[in-house]
């Protein structure tokens, strides 16, 4: 006798109930029950609304342009679509506003994962208690993740992690070739953006203290991992803000200040310099010596809901995903080089490293820099404001 599609449907509420199946192959088998039994509206409709109901949420937040963009299209559309669950992508500018946004909201409440910036965040983030706890058996890619790129989050959070490194760049200088030769760049480094007769063309980023005072620190002959003398990285900065048409806000508008040639010069994120160099604009790209370097990690907030979260850092660790965000975003992936063939286009971008090593890029050290956060913080604000 033929099994109604009501009986159906309670055969699979039991099935699920008693964990014998997932709520993927709930659905699954719920939309095949429902052909099967040639019905649809009432019964199938309610079926719908129910399965739908158990769908998740996940609330992540990025930097926008051309990288959200590539993480839309290459990772969390095909991960929507396999799993039913949704991912809510959001822009920020910069991690400071969503911390000041989850300490004003007393919760992590809307905020799931974050494509946080390097290291120095990910201790922020742990020493303000928002850090969660990997379940790594289920999110087996990340074997093939660089070890280089891997060990500075372990050595923060020692048999655990609350992220996965997903890729890396450099902060170089970006020039108008209209204006400004290789040659002058190359030799110049980062005393191009002291360069007074470009006064009114010069650019820079003002959302984050460390990256003007890393600058300030080459400009005044200092290692920035070492730096002595915070008064003279700060005259530094006061002499490139005389200079300053406009500090940008977000790599978008990075793009936009540079491709209207409203800027000639600026310290710029080496992946959105690739992705204008791809449009045909007439940009160069120098790192300067002792140039800074950074690597990037999908952060998974305390409170996320943990089996889905993993289950999507999987997905977007998969060689194909990860390959096809990488070339979206002009950023080199995380990923291992010696174990997983890269594509011409990788093995073309800016700071990409063969090796897998690591070893010619300088990276923030996060225990010289996290512990003049506050007070350096305090003086970046002020040189900005003209004091």
């Amino acid at each position: 006798m033929k099994m109604s599609s009501t009986k159906r449907y309670e055969r699979l509420q039991e099935m699920i109930g008693n964990e014998d199946v997932d709520r993927r192959t709930f659905m699954s088998l719920l939309g095949m029950a429902g052909l099967a039994a040639g019905v649809s509206g009432g019964i199938m409709t309610g079926m719908s609304r129910q399965a739908i109901a158990a769908a998740t949420e996940l609330h992540f937040e990025g930097w926008g342009g051309v990288v959200s963009e590539a993480l839309r299209k290459h990772a969390f559309a095909p991960y929507e679509a396999k799993t039913g669950n949704k991912v809510v992508d959001a822009t920020f500018g910069g991690e400071e506003e969503v911390l000041t946004k989850i300490k004003a909201a007393g919760s992590t409440d809307g905020h799931n994962i974050l494509h946080s910036s390097g290291v120095s965040w990910y201790k922020r983030w742990v020493d303000n208690g928002y850090a969660s706890e990997l379940n790594e058996a289920n999110i087996p890619n990340l074997v093939n993740v660089m070890d280089a790129i891997i060990k500075p989050f372990r050595a923060v959070t020692p048999g655990k992690l609350s992220a996965v490194p997903y890729d890396y760049g450099t902060t170089g200088i970006a020039y108008n070739t209209k204006h400004v030769s290789k040659e002058d760049a190359e030799k110049m480094g980062a005393e191009l953006l002291l360069k007074k007769d470009l006064k009114g063309k010069i650019g820079g980023w003002g959302g984050d203290w460390a990256n003007r005072a890393w600058y300030g620190a080459l400009q005044s002959g200092q290692d920035p991992n070492d730096i002595k003398d915070w008064d003279a990285v700060w005259d530094k900065a006061r002499e490139h803000r005389a200079l300053v048409v406009k500090y940008w806000s977000s790599g978008a508008e990075l793009m936009d200040l540079l491709a209207k040639e409203e800027i000639y010069v600026t310290e710029a994120w080496s992946g959105r310099v690739a992705a204008l160099q791809a449009q045909g604009h007439p940009i160069g790209y120098v790192d300067p010596k002792k140039g800074l370097a950074w690597m990037e990690s999908m952060f998974v907030l305390k409170g996320s809901p943990m089996a889905e979260a993993e289950e999507l850092l999987n997905f977007m660790l998969d060689p194909k995903t990860a390959i096809a965000v990488a070339e979206g975003q002009k950023y080199p992936p995380s990923l291992d080089p010696t174990k997983v063939k890269m594509t011409d286009i990788i093995n073309g971008l800016p700071a990409f490293d063969p090796t897998g090593k690591l070893e010619g890029l300088v990276f923030r050290d996060p225990s010289k820099w996290n512990p003049h956060e506050k007070e350096q913080k305090k003086m970046w604000n002020r040189v900005k404001k003209g004091a």
